[in-house]
């Protein structure tokens, strides 16, 4: 047994010596924190031994003070990069001048924050109807919100009417809270918390050809997320965007836009609908990037279809749209629709990304990838079938080697990254990420190579 434990270390020592970022030892403090600490907290979430302490730019620190390269910004939301400079200071200072006055109080913030998002997405999507704000605490009570006020507004028509339905889409995940998750169509997370709320249905993303029988008079609102992002980066076709309006249109139901995840210029637009004509959404949600990783989430709605009809109680939250949150927030939002050197870059940027996925990764590893979806900096790898459950495994090997990505959908490499990423930073990164992908290439074809898959590198996701 001592021979055993002694051999199992040398091969630890050797692995370590390897690898620039070896995952913590059993023996390392980081090993130690988390068997101190594990005890204390509900475990409804799979992570990784590193333990992150530090993040500037577009790294971050661990415990053991290896740097990272991210690509995964936090999951979509630290879009600044991490530790901005002038976020800092306007968390100093409105820190010290006012945090929280509940929303019994008018405060300065939340009517700059909802004019800002209000006048630039009519200025940046002409003909949008959407001119009032919501702010809340997080992309789930952005739906949430949205969800209500769909179901308000078909009340508010006709307090007997059974307008009562939503519908939602395969593979979309809109969050965790009942109304949100009851929009989320999978089982493996619905049923342990069932039943969902009633009136819920579902269909199959980007089929035009099923919406006539989908969306009929007694449907109040349809959801849906113009780039599914847990789903597996799924970009919704424009046919089926208009589609979504027309028949929306036709049975007077509401259509709700989830940008959480691929709006505030992540696609290189302000929303990843706005390039594309007569699909104006009623309801827009948005959260994630909207505070760089200070908590918020905002709803956006139309002046004609729905303000009208949402009345004083019908909706509320304590903390939400703080004058805190709201500050830094119309900091942020002013940067994402704005900074022409953040929007201008954005093609090349993704440009690079594709390119070394066509030139690199399929060429050299011929048969392990099929295909690369998305826009922008929300872009998703697919590994072909067959060969899914290698994404876990390469999450692991660019981790091991400086690298943060993240998975998505069945067998999704998904990069997100901050939008101020450099060019040298991508470059950087996808070196490492060729290096991963060759390492998990060399054990599939029966290499003295192995590699353990990371579990849990997605919002929705396994054990």
């Amino acid at each position: 047994m001592f021979q055993k434990a002694r051999n199992e270390k040398a091969e630890g020592w050797q692995r370590e010596a390897s690898l620039s970022n070896p995952d913590p030892l059993e023996d390392s403090s980081t090993a130690a924190f988390l068997k101190q600490n594990a005890s204390y907290m509900v475990p409804t979430y799979v992570r990784p031994p590193p333990v992150m302490t530090k993040g500037e730019g577009c790294y971050i620190w661990d415990m053991e003070n290896r740097r990272y390269l991210d690509f995964t910004a936090g999951i979509a939301v630290n879009a600044l990069g991490h530790a901005d400079p002038e976020m800092c200071n306007l968390i100093m200072h409105q820190s010290r001048t006012l945090i929280h006055a509940s929303n019994l109080y008018h405060n300065p913030w939340t009517p700059a924050l909802s004019q800002l998002m209000v006048d630039e997405t009519q200025r940046q999507v002409p003909g949008s109807p959407l001119t009032q704000a919501f702010i809340s605490n997080s992309g789930s009570e952005a739906n949430e919100a949205a969800l209500k006020f769909a179901r308000k507004v078909a009340y508010a028509k006709d307090p007997s009417s059974h307008k009562r339905k939503i519908l939602s889409f395969h593979n979309s995940f809109h969050g965790r809270t009942y109304g949100s998750l009851s929009a989320t169509p999978n089982q493996k997370y619905q049923a342990p918390f069932g039943p969902m709320l009633p009136g819920f249905s579902y269909g199959s993303f980007n089929d035009t050809s099923s919406l006539s029988s989908l969306i009929t008079p007694s449907t109040c609102a349809v959801i849906v997320e113009p780039i599914q992002g847990e789903g597996g980066v799924n970009v919704a076709t424009p046919e089926f965007l208009q589609a979504l309006r027309h028949h929306c249109t036709l049975n007077s139901a509401l259509l709700i836009f989830d940008e959480i995840q691929c709006g505030l210029s992540r696609t290189g637009s302000l929303w990843a609908h706005s390039a594309y004509p007569d699909t104006h959404p009623d309801i827009l949600t948005t959260a994630k990037a909207l505070g760089n990783g200070i908590p918020i989430g905002a709803t956006l709605v139309s002046g004609s279809s729905v303000a009208p009809h949402i009345k004083t109680g019908d909706h509320g939250t304590t903390f939400g749209g703080n004058p805190f949150v709201c500050r830094i927030a119309h900091y942020v939002f002013s940067r994402l629709a704005t900074d022409a050197t953040i929007l201008s870059s954005i093609p090349g940027k993704s440009a690079l990304i594709t390119s070394f996925f066509t030139n690199t990764l399929q060429r050299k590893f011929p048969g392990l990838f099929s295909e690369i979806r998305g826009r922008g900096l929300i872009l998703g790898m697919q590994l072909a079938e067959g060969h899914e459950e290698k994404a876990a495994k390469i999450v692991t090997a660019a981790r091991e080697r400086g690298l943060l990505v993240i998975t998505a959908g069945n067998g999704v490499l998904r990069i997100v990254p901050p939008l101020v990423i450099s060019e040298e930073e991508i470059g950087e990164g996808l070196r490492v990420l060729e290096e991963a992908v060759g390492v998990v290439w060399r054990e599939g074809m029966g290499q003295n190579v192995e590699v353990e898959g990371t579990k849990g590198q997605q919002e929705m996701a396994g054990r």
